[in-house]
This record gives structure tokens, sequence and C-alpha cells, in this order.
């Protein structure tokens, strides 16, 4: 994927075992990395783990917080003058009580980290990929966006919610050389999960890598007609 070299990547949520995934498979490439998150010294790491030609910077964010990302956003523009890739890897889940029993809280920290966080960071890249006539923008959804389950409530709506946003913007922007896409992993074999469900069978899980080969995949020339797609990514499971 020749293309990718010297494409300015940025890559939210880089500190986690995603991130860290996606922001290794780019690395390979001379890319320029942007990595994005509230763990500067996470970020940092991540940055040391990567192997090959790309250079790297970290920034700090809190996707809470739309003047935060404004302000990263804007640091980063100063840095490497465009961008021209967004992974919105940053996201979560937590399971919860019966709907009934939902806190404000509970519903409040799900929608912001895995749909408010993707609103914020594209409301501020949108108008910098418009200006240099091409931008590519993968979003995180889940596979639990297509079906509501019991217990997941705002995790469920969140996600869902992803979907929705990427198939705007990808409609939105359809003829200005911006494609937006999401996937939709299954369950991700992370060290957490491990915990969570030691009596799974982890070989079903989708591997980390895997989902990074597909971010990839959408960010290159490859996908070029690939617009405003939510792409399953289950595994085995």
């Amino acid at each position: 994927m020749h293309e990718l070299d010297q494409r300015v990547v940025a890559i939210t949520g880089a500190a986690g075992n995603l991130g860290r995934a996606v922001a290794q498979a780019f690395a390979a490439h001379a890319t320029h990395l942007a990595l994005l998150d509230r763990d500067l010294a996470g970020c940092t790491a991540t940055i040391e783990q990567c192997s090959g030609q790309a250079s790297a910077r970290a920034f700090e964010v809190d996707l809470f917080d739309p003047a935060s990302v404004d302000r990263a956003m804007a640091q980063l523009l100063d840095t490497f003058g465009r961008i021209d890739v967004l992974a919105n890897i940053a996201g979560g889940f937590t399971m919860g009580p019966l709907l009934q029993d939902t806190q404000d809280r509970d519903w409040e920290f799900m929608m912001n980290l895995n749909a408010r966080s993707v609103f914020y960071t594209c409301r501020r890249v949108i108008p910098s990929m418009l200006d240099n006539g091409f931008g590519r923008i993968i979003n995180v959804s889940a596979r639990a966006a297509e079906q509501g389950k019991g217990r997941m409530g705002p995790y469920c709506a969140s996600k869902a919610a992803v979907i929705t946003l990427t198939e705007s913007l990808a409609a939105e922007n359809k003829f200005a050389n911006i494609n937006v896409n999401c996937i939709l992993p299954g369950t991700i074999d992370t060290p957490q999960n491990r915990a969570d469900m030691p009596d799974a069978d982890f070989d079903k899980w989708v591997p980390p890598q895997a989902l990074a080969d597909v971010v990839l995949f959408l960010a290159s020339d490859a996908a070029r007609c690939v617009n405003g797609a939510a792409i399953p990514v289950y595994g085995q499971s």
C-alpha cells in the first residue's frame, strides 16, 4: 500500500489495545502518525512499540470535551499541516443494569465515549479534509449495534449512533473525495476481555491485528469506492 506513504494518519484511543495495533499497522509504512489519547504516557509507549519508518507524535486529548478536541486537532494541524486519515478507535463497553435502573451518568458515559467522541473529531477534521480535497475516516461501531441486547442498552444505542453518523457523513461528503466507513467488531481478543470471560474460546475472537488490517484497507486506495459501509469483522464468534 505504497499510497499510504507520507499520509498523515490521526488515531484516537492510541493508548488502547486496538489503537496500538492500528498504529503499528500504519507504522509499517512511511506514514506520519498523530496519536491521540487522554493517556499521553500510553501514546508515548505506543510510539516506542511501533517499528518502521513512520514519524509519530503524541497528543493529549479529552474526547468528551469539544474544546480539548479543538486544541489537539489545531496542534496536530500545526505539526503536520493536514490530516489525510482519521481513525476513530477510541471507545469502550460496560455492561449495565436493566434500562429502568440505568442512571443518567451511565447513559451519558456510553454516548460520550462511543458516539459524541466521533462527532467531535469528525466535526473538527472534515473542514481540513475539504480544503485538501481528500480524506478517509474510519469509525468503530460494534456487532451489538445491529441488534439490541439486554443490559446493554446504552452501549448498543451509542454504537448504533456511530453507524448512522458514518452514513450521514458519507452522504454529505461523497462528492468531495472523502470516504467515511465504519467497522463492526465482534468480541475483540484483549487482556481485559479474557479476564472478564475466562471460560470463553479465545480462538474465536477477533485479534486486534485483524481489525487493524481492515482499518488499513479502508484508508488505502484499494477502498476508494467503499463509502458509507458498516463492515462486519466478527471472527468465528
